[in-house]
């Protein structure tokens, strides 16, 4: 059934620049996010850093996204979406200046911490942002795949640019780089939202949902997310660490992990597709389950199987959230639609704050490969999880 109506033309043509405006700020952010996986080999040569130094400084930047995403949200209220968007990007962008300039650990931890607090701004803001604009024409579940999509266009993007810059360029230029990065997207935001975009809203709330919600559900759902999440930023951490042990250079961790960023673009399309044809709970084991066999396999293949693997494992790394995100309607009660997705994405990004810390911990006890193996056992976990979820959705739509 179509859900769509007919919109002006004036407002389709706000809608696209709303819709272009949030599609850029997540790819740009998400970009600048994982392009810290590049460098963190080379900041551990640099500085003599440890395994769990190593997940502080990746667990700092998400650590902040995670708390403060409600109060961006909350301030967003009072100064207006827009203005803040545009001024967490241009922080995200002036913390890679710093970045560049680092001299040690403090320095790092200090503008990683503040290019986590920009990061803030984008996930809430822009998601509702793109929401709003839709809303009254239809359109807010295409829109929202769209602009989820393009986060992992800049996962892809952005990390394979620094991978191959960092061949002919130091990593404090490169650095340097993204920051400029950054200040010009906040530019690019600020002249693109159109002025009707930033007063409506501000004022449009979101429609009720009907059903009185699942709070067992939802939170079985909040915790699925947290380890999916958890296992995904620590195997991200352990990545380019299993790659140069297997005797890649900086260009092929870089391309590595474009590699897993376009198998996970995919895999937020195709699973979000195979969720709505099977089911959520059957799609998450088969998912989980075979993100644990090929976190498993990435232990033992040679380079190059490891590299030919990357793609599917991406898929599968990636694909889980996809289904996870379109089960958050089905559990939230009436009314509470935004705080449920609130929940979600304080939880998510802080499993996977807290992950890099927690097994950079067990990385430098037992080493990389166990706790890799870890991270697959912590897997089998979310699948009786998933089992609670697909109740509490099944209950809620009786």
């Amino acid at each position: 059934m179509n859900d769509t109506v007919a919109v002006p033309a004036s407002e389709i043509s706000t809608r696209r620049r709303v819709l272009f405006a949030g599609c850029s700020a997540h790819a740009i952010h998400d970009g600048l996010t994982d392009a810290i996986y590049v460098l963190l080999p080379i900041w551990q040569a640099q500085f003599a850093l440890s395994y769990a130094q190593i997940g502080l400084l990746r667990g700092a930047y998400s650590g902040m996204m995670a708390v403060f995403q409600l109060l961006a949200s909350r301030a967003a209220k009072r100064w207006g979406r827009v203005p803040l968007l545009v001024g967490g990007t241009a922080l995200a962008g002036c913390a890679y200046l710093l970045v560049g300039q680092a001299t040690g650990l403090t320095l790092l931890l200090v503008a990683l911490l503040l290019g986590g607090l920009g990061a803030s701004t984008q996930h809430p803001l822009a998601s509702s942002m793109i929401t709003d604009a839709y809303e009254d024409g239809g359109g807010v579940k295409q829109a929202l795949s769209q602009y989820n999509f393009s986060g992992d266009i800049g996962k892809t993007l952005i990390p394979g640019l620094i991978g191959l810059l960092l061949t002919v360029i130091s990593w404090r230029a490169s650095a340097t780089l993204l920051g400029l990065i950054g200040l010009a997207a906040a530019g690019l935001l600020w002249w693109l939202i159109p002025t009707q975009a930033c007063e409506s809203t501000v004022s449009k709330k979101a429609r009720p949902l009907k059903g009185v919600g699942s709070v067992t559900g939802l939170r079985a759902l909040i915790l699925t997310g947290t380890l999916d999440s958890a296992v995904r930023m620590g195997f991200l951490t352990f990545l380019p660490f299993l790659l140069q042990a297997k005797g890649a250079g900086t260009a092929g961790i870089g391309l590595a992990l474009t590699m897993l960023f376009i198998g996970g673009a995919f895999g937020k399309l195709l699973c979000g597709y195979l969720g709505a044809r099977i089911g959520m709970m059957k799609t998450v084991w088969i998912t989980e389950t075979s993100t644990a066999l090929l976190i498993v396999a990435a232990v033992y293949l040679p380079l190059t199987g490891l590299m030919v693997m990357l793609p599917l494992l991406g898929l599968a790394l990636n694909g889980t959230s996809s289904v996870l995100y379109g089960a958050v309607p089905d559990l939230a009660g009436a009314g509470k639609r935004e705080q449920a997705f609130a929940l979600f994405y304080t939880g998510t990004i802080g499993g996977g704050a807290l992950a890099p810390v927690v097994f950079g911990g067990v990385g430098d006890a037992l080493g990389v490969p166990a706790a890799v193996m870890v991270l697959a056992g912590v897997l089998c976990v979310t699948l009786p999880l998933a089992w609670v979820v697909q109740r509490g959705v099944d209950r809620n739509q009786r």
